[in-house]
């Protein structure tokens, strides 16, 4: 963009019958009593002279290597009703003070001032942007900026079919809803909060009401949900999406790390081995987006490649946080704060004099993802809304969900979740196809029932009684992870062949009477604890090798966890079974399986009783290799 559109300028004199123009376009008043010359055939005879004599792009808005920036995104809070893991650090974010966040009136000054410049998009972003209270009164004010042509919001999507005909009637005019799973039970792991089905009627909600399309943003982790990339791609079919996979980026606090990053080639390869007809769609001026489509299908897929393919030399992105800081880039630690200039009551020109100053310091491209990963930035929350994985996950065959259905006893397995999404989509009046989720799908959205068989035991935990073995198992009366010196050493399995090899695994968690009836009736307030407790086991089991020094990494073929209420005493017995075809055995990662369900487990519950007791960690079997079967009476 060199100059500054026509369009916008013709809308100015469109809406001002009796200002002068700026650019020294003539213009002629009429004289009192005359008729006014029509609008239409005045723009009409004045648009060659305007074409020629354009007003120039604000040089406060212009870096030094000719980047204009018109697109400007606001964080309205810091506050999310989600707890994302990937998303805040551990530990948490300390939140700004209220007193030191923009006020509503601030916040419109800055965006008049911004608009006026030529900022001609506005994004508004969070934390979560649809809790803030004034947020419909928010929208309706910037749509009376002048020239600003494109309101967009940024959410998480819980709130947003209530408050969606509104902001619409306020004039929003763009969505981006943030969801990174189609798996019920995984979003609430995910987010540490109930509301899958609040997000889908969100989407649902935007599509009724004519946005196209609906922007669906999909941070890809490995490990997480890179499994579900077609199931992503599949909806693009019948509803008029834009699906955005985005490439996980590092922030303070989330630990990231380079192997969970799913590059945006390797997502392409594996949807391009599906749909080999993959088309690419031309790029939009200054886009952020790759954009492809599916001959045929309704919607597109797009890829967000910031960390493998940059896309700086285009950005024509500010930011403003909540607490009214000027970030010229998402990645840079640099923030200049324009609240304390208007507070201290900086003029016009004086703002604009900081924010030329700001931007004019923009570099030409972020550091690259492994500088960024190792600079101190603000934790992500705290700039705008994104789904960023906090916990360290390796590469792995296994995702965090098998392609098998995951059982957990004592769990009722609710209807499956493609048939269960196809009557929600279906019974919303929406275009859907039948293989809209895939071939294959299977059952993985599971809810507690408060008609649980409470007198089911599994593992009997009796009195202790000696192991049983089968086949030639044997023990060694030597150490084989100690060298000949002493030292500790990995035992080389690399003439080992490769046979198939099965363990089990089970732990017990006494939880006592109050803490048994929550989770019972599934009312602890952190969620629905057996799904969690199954899910940790399952991550738990894949990352075996990072927690046990000496134990080999094992491309797992299936992994199962599974959990029942005993009543008799109060406790959750939980069994995990390992699969893998290959040298070395997989009790450590049946082990590591249990016993990480029955921590997570007394996680969910610590805050009801601490007088919960984790024991009776043990292997029950084990099969395949050179020892022989082992399997405990």
């Amino acid at each position: 963009m060199a100059a500054r559109p026509v369009s916008r300028m013709l809308e100015r004199l469109v809406r001002s019958s009796v200002r002068g123009c700026s650019s020294g376009a003539p213009v002629t008043q009429p004289h009192p009593g005359e008729p006014s010359q029509p609008a239409t055939e005045d723009l009409s005879r004045r648009k060659p002279f305007l074409k020629e004599h354009v007003a120039p792009f604000s040089t406060f808005l212009t870096d030094n290597f000719g980047r204009q920036h018109n697109y400007l995104r606001i964080s309205l809070t810091e506050k999310c009703n989600l707890r994302c893991q990937y998303c805040m650090p551990e530990e948490g974010v300390p939140l700004t003070p209220k007193a030191d966040l923009l006020t509503t009136e601030e916040i419109l000054t800055l965006a008049r001032l911004f608009v006026k410049e030529g900022v001609d998009k506005i994004r508004l972003t969070g934390g979560e942007p649809l809790i803030r209270p004034d947020v419909v009164d928010i929208v309706a004010k910037l749509h009376r900026l002048e020239g600003l042509k494109t309101i967009g919001v940024t959410t998480n999507g819980i709130n947003l079919a209530r408050l969606l005909p509104a902001l619409q009637k306020a004039g929003l005019t763009a969505i981006n809803i943030s969801l990174d799973t189609l798996v019920p039970a995984k979003f609430e792991f995910i987010v540490r909060r109930k509301g899958f089905h609040k997000v889908m009627e969100g989407i649902h909600k935007a599509i009724e009401l004519g946005y196209s399309p609906v922007k669906v943003n999909c941070v890809v982790m490995r490990g997480l949900n890179e499994d579900e990339l077609l199931d992503f791609v599949t909806l693009t079919k019948g509803l008029p999406l834009d699906i955005r996979f985005i490439e996980y980026m590092p922030f303070d606090g989330n630990k990231w790390n380079f192997k969970k990053m799913v590059s945006y080639k390797e997502m392409l390869d594996t949807i391009r081995q599906q749909w080999p007809e993959l088309e690419k769609l031309p790029e939009e001026e200054c886009s952020t987006a790759k954009a492809f489509r599916i001959p045929g299908f309704l919607g597109q897929v797009s890829f967000i490649t910031s960390m493998s393919e940059h896309f700086c030399g285009t950005c024509n992105r500010l930011r403003i946080t909540a607490d009214g800081n000027l970030k010229v880039c998402l990645f840079g630690n640099s923030e200049v704060s324009l609240r304390d200039h208007l507070r201290a009551g900086a003029s016009e020109e004086e703002l604009l004099k900081i924010i030329g100053a700001a931007v004019g310091r923009k570099k030409p491209r972020h550091a690259g993802m492994f500088s960024i990963s190792q600079m101190k930035n603000r934790p992500m929350i705290l700039i705008e809304f994104f789904l960023l994985l906090q916990d360290s996950s390796p590469p792995a065959s296994l995702s965090i969900f098998s392609r098998e259905p995951l059982h957990v006893q004592g769990l009722r397995p609710t209807v499956s979740f493609s048939n269960q999404m196809a009557t929600f989509w279906k019974g919303h009046g929406i275009p859907q196809t039948h293989s809209w989720m895939g071939s294959g799908c299977p059952q993985r959205h599971y809810s507690s029932h408060a008609d649980l068989d409470t007198n089911s035991k599994c593992l009997s935990p009796g009195s202790r009684v000696p192991a049983a073995h089968s086949g030639p198992w044997s023990t060694s009366d030597q150490l084989t992870h100690v060298d000949s010196e002493g030292q500790a050493a990995m035992v080389d399995v690399g003439g080992k062949p490769d046979t198939e090899r099965v363990a089990v695994a089970s732990a017990v968690v006494l939880l006592g009477p109050v803490a048994f009836k929550l989770v019972q009736q599934n009312q602890l307030k952190k969620g629905d604890a057996l799904v969690v407790a199954q899910l940790a086991g399952i991550q738990a089991a894949k990352i075996t090798s990072q927690l046990i020094p000496l134990c080999h990494h094992v491309a797992l073929n299936h992994v199962q966890v599974q959990l029942e209420l005993d009543s008799s005493r109060h406790a959750a017995v939980i069994q995990a079974t390992c699969r893998a075809r290959g040298p070395t055995g997989v009790e450590m990662e049946a082990l590591t399986s249990a016993a990480v369900a029955a921590l997570t487990l007394y996680d969910m519950c610590k805050a009801v009783s601490r007088d919960i007791v984790v024991g009776e960690v043990k292997l029950i079997s084990k099969t395949g290799g050179q020892r022989g079967d082992f399997h405990r009476a």
